[in-house]
């Protein structure tokens, strides 16, 4: 599911972060030799993700603790839910809370919006894909959470595909200089995507090869026009400004992909406490 090598260093990073010498709390307050359990509890509906990258920290600070999971990722749940149980030193349980539920709660929230764009364009043959709008060192994190709650990934880096942007255009002098160079110094198993503000320029990219154009910040009778165009020839992607108000209205133009960046730059963090008892 993870590259664990990347995740474990993503957690040391942040507890790191959390207790730069020790946590002057716990440390004077609880014994080494004090055992507790404590439970994750919901506090709102969503759907949840993240579990196991939760239950990695408190392990990462004790190897000895134990986590139970009552639900599995991509589940479904209603506020008042316990969903893990913990059993261990309670030093572990109280250093490990913030960091564990600082992941779960933001994996979790853009797993909930993810399910909601998901739903509402089920009846359509369009993915949903998030973009490069990531949380910087989180992005591992956030695109699975994307997957959980049913919409599809984007390329993970710059270095993963071709994407030809306006900016990269103006820089080269055209489309057509733009994708004949990158042809000429990458793979043929390379796909190329295009960047397009308009069917001239769209028309444009086909001719010039591309594989994949994205519509940008076009309206819905530009991106319809758009497609009956293309005739299938390449994979239309729309994308800027897009919502969950005005993607129904995209997917019927019968567009292939919507890129979404509200998926992760404006996921709300799912509320989820744990409580010692």
């Amino acid at each position: 599911m993870f590259n664990w090598v990347l995740i474990d260093e993503i957690i040391v990073n942040a507890l790191k972060e959390d207790i730069s010498n020790i946590d002057i709390t716990t440390d004077n307050l609880i014994d080494n030799k004090s055992i507790s359990k404590a439970c994750m509890i919901t506090k709102e509906n969503g759907v949840i993700a993240g579990l196991a990258v939760a239950k990695r920290v408190f392990e990462m600070i004790d190897g000895e603790i134990k986590v139970i999971f009552n639900v599995k990722d991509g589940d479904e749940v209603t506020k008042g839910v316990n969903i893990a149980e913990i059993k261990g030193s309670t030093k572990a349980i109280l250093k490990g809370e913030r960091i564990a539920l600082n992941i779960l709660q933001r994996m979790s929230g853009i797993a909930s919006i993810s399910k909601k764009y998901s739903e509402i364009v089920k009846d359509y043959p369009v993915r949903i894909v998030d973009t490069r709008k990531t949380t910087p060192g989180l992005r591992i994190l956030e695109k699975y959470a994307v997957r959980v709650g049913g919409c599809h990934n984007h390329r993970y880096n710059l270095s993963e595909s071709v994407m030809i942007k306006d900016n990269h255009i103006r820089a080269v002098g055209g489309i057509k200089k733009a994708v004949a160079k990158i042809k000429d110094r990458t793979s043929h198993t390379v796909k190329i995507e295009v960047e397009v503000e308009s069917v001239n320029k769209l028309k444009e990219a086909i001719e010039a090869g591309a594989d994949i154009v994205m519509l940008d910040n076009m309206n819905i009778d530009e991106m319809t026009k758009a497609v009956k165009v293309a005739e299938g020839r390449v994979l239309l992607e729309a994308s800027g400004g897009l919502n969950i108000g005005n993607i129904v209205d995209v997917a019927k133009t019968g567009v292939d992909i919507i890129s979404v960046g509200a998926l992760t730059h404006s996921a709300k963090a799912m509320d989820i406490s744990l409580n010692i008892f």
